[in-house]
Order: structure tokens, then sequence, then C-alpha cells
């Protein structure tokens, strides 16, 4: 009996990762109904971190917050015993902007804070935040908010939510900080290693990507400077030099330095979520994936993760994409053994998302009908 393990990524804008592990298991036993499939949906530490927990079996808590620019909506994240995942994107990422139209000077990880208090004060003590599709450049500023530390002008009064606020940041008051945020594990999900500030930080980088013009960029750029100082003034230590401290338009900087949260990378810990150690000793083939298979796949996305915990433990795997850009040798230097796109099989790009579903499932077929060559 063959057992295939199914661990994709999300094909972004046509099928969760959950939806790809599900065409591909009807794919297979459209051909081989006697394969074991056994789905592992992953995600690289940014959206669908908290799926990929649900899917291994953590309980999902659903709970109001508030997006970018302040507007309500509801969320989740995952809870399993006194552990917590959180995720960044679905609390206060890109997708929430009202119309999608950016903000880049006024958005804030306010919301992501008041998602993170919810999970302390019902118990966890233990708490992993994904950090991927932040919105904001606000240095974590307006999460550490709702946790309750102050951030205040000269006039003694609150500054308001968003990056450029913090220029008017005289002091940082830590004393109001949630006792359960003081005594939890923190643990990011942090693929980038940049630091908070200047050429390489969170404003030159990431800040365009969020709507930023150069002039708001070095308004930015500035604003985080003083929060860096007053952060420094509080805790009596300066991490905008630690790699990850501009992470998420600055969340990881805030993190680390109220919080002190430690970085790892993302897929690693979406892989122990979901248990992929255990489930890949039973398998005789992995199959991952992910939207677009490209040269950023190669560092640090969730495929090439799955790939190399697999290969450590001996599976071959092969790869599902909904296109491709990667050369044979590039593939197989990643670990897999072959890789498949749904381009191929439809090239029209709107039309390939659209059947995206289906597609999937034709490749699960072809994957159970010549294993070898898969």
């Amino acid at each position: 009996m063959t057992t295939v393990l199914l661990a994709p990524d999300k094909f972004k804008g046509s099928l969760s990762a959950a939806g790809v592990a599900e065409a591909l298991a009807l794919g297979i036993a459209d051909v081989a109904p006697d394969w074991v499939c056994v789905r592992a949906p992953i995600a690289d530490g940014g959206d669908g971190t908290v799926d990929a927990a649900v899917a291994a079996g953590w309980e999902r808590v659903p709970l109001d917050t508030t997006g970018p620019t302040g507007v309500p909506h509801t969320t989740s994240y995952a809870r399993r015993g006194d552990a917590a995942v959180v995720e960044l994107a679905s609390a206060v990422g890109l997708e929430l902007l009202p119309d999608g139209v950016p903000d880049a000077l006024g958005a804030t990880t306010f919301g992501l804070g008041t998602v993170i208090r919810h999970a302390l004060e019902h118990g966890a003590r233990s708490i992993v935040i994904g950090l991927g599709g932040s919105a904001s450049t606000d240095g974590g500023a307006g999460m550490l908010q709702a946790l309750g530390v102050r951030i205040t002008d000269r006039a003694g009064e609150p500054v308001r939510p968003g990056g450029t606020a913090l220029l008017q940041a005289a002091r940082v008051d830590l004393a109001g900080l949630l006792p359960e945020a003081r005594s939890a594990r923190f643990t990011l999900a942090c693929d980038v290693d940049n630091p908070l500030l200047g050429p390489h930080g969170a404003a030159a980088v990431y800040g365009p990507q969020k709507g930023a013009a150069a002039s708001d960029v070095t308004l930015l750029d500035g604003a985080l400077h003083t929060w860096a100082d007053r952060v420094a003034e509080a805790t009596g230590e300066d991490l905008r030099e630690t790699p990850g401290a501009g992470a998420a338009g600055g969340t990881g900087f805030g993190a680390m330095a109220v919080l002190g949260a430690v970085p790892r990378p993302g897929v690693d810990i979406v892989l122990e979520l979901a248990d992929f150690a255990g489930k890949v000793r039973v398998a005789d083939l992995v199959v991952t994936g992910e939207g677009s298979l490209d040269e950023q796949s190669l560092h640090g996305k969730a495929p090439v993760g799955v790939a190399a915990a697999a290969r450590a433990a001996g599976v071959p795997v092969v790869a599902v994409a909904g296109r491709s850009t990667l050369t044979p040798e590039q593939i197989g230097a990643a670990g897999f053994r072959s890789a498949r796109a749904l381009s191929d099989l439809e090239p029209d790009a709107a039309r390939s998302m659209a059947h995206a579903a289906d597609l999937v499932r034709r490749i699960g077929r072809a994957i159970a009908a010549d294993p070898q060559g898969a």
C-alpha cells in the first residue's frame, strides 16, 4: 500500500492549501483508490499559518478585531492547550485594506495586538506570531499599545496610530503591559533578516510595497528611529540592528524588544505544528507546492522547506505549482524529483486560476499513474 503525504502551500488567488491537498487526493483516488493520502497543508509563516495549524488538529478561535486602518472585522487564531498560533496577515494584513487602498503612513498593528491579548487572556502561555503580509510600518507599536503599553508625546497624550505618528513619541511606558505578556513565550515566524532602520530596513525595503512614496519612506524611517530610541530608553536594550527587526514593518522589532520574542524560519515552525516529521516517516511519497515556483521559492519558501525535511527522511518529493520558472537543474537542486505546473495543462493564467481545482486533480491522477516518473 502506497502512502502519499500531501503538504502543499496555498495557490494564492485560487486555492487554499487545504483545497490543493483535497484536489490532489481526489485525483490520486481516481487512479489509485487503494493509496492512502495523508493531508498536511502548510504555509511559510504568513497567511495560511493558522489554517495549517487547524488542519493539524488545533482548535480555531474566532474573535473580532480591527484591521490595519481600524475597520472592525472577524478573524481567528489557533489554540492547543496553552499554545496559540496568531497570524498578522489575517488581523492587519494587506488584504484587509478597505478597497485595497494602501495607508502607508497610518496603518497600524493594533488589531494584531488585540488577537494576541485575547489569546493571553484565555490561557495561552506560548504564542507563535506569523509575520507575513503586513500592511503597516509602525514598528509593532500598535500591537504593543493593544497589550497595554503607553506611547505618549511631550504633552503626555497618547500618540495616534500609524508609523509616522511615532515621530511624536516622547516616552514609552511599559508599566501597563499585560502581566500575561510578560511571562509568555513568543516565537516569530520570520523569514527575513532586515534590521529596523536604514537602506536595508523596514521602511526602505518594504515600505514601497505598502504604498510608500520616496518621501514617505524617509518619514517612516525617521519615525522608526525615534521609536527605537524610546524603546531602548524603556527597556535598557537596543535591538534595532537585530536581524529580523525590520520584519513586517518593524513588528519584529517591537515583539523582540518588548515581548522577548525569538525569530525562527516560518516553514520550520509550520512543519512542527503539522507534525511533518512524524507523518513523513510512514510516507512513500511527498507532494508539495505553491502557486508560483520560482527563484523566491528557493529562499525559505514552504515547498523547499518541505523538500529538505522529506529528503532528510529519505522520501522522494514532487512539486506542484500554478506555474514554474525554475530550470530542471534548479528543481533537482532544490530536492524535488520533478515539478508539474498547471500552466502546462492550461497556458491561459486566468483560466488556470479559475479551474485550479480541476487542474490539480488532473495532476493528482498523473502522479498516481506514474509515481516513479512523478
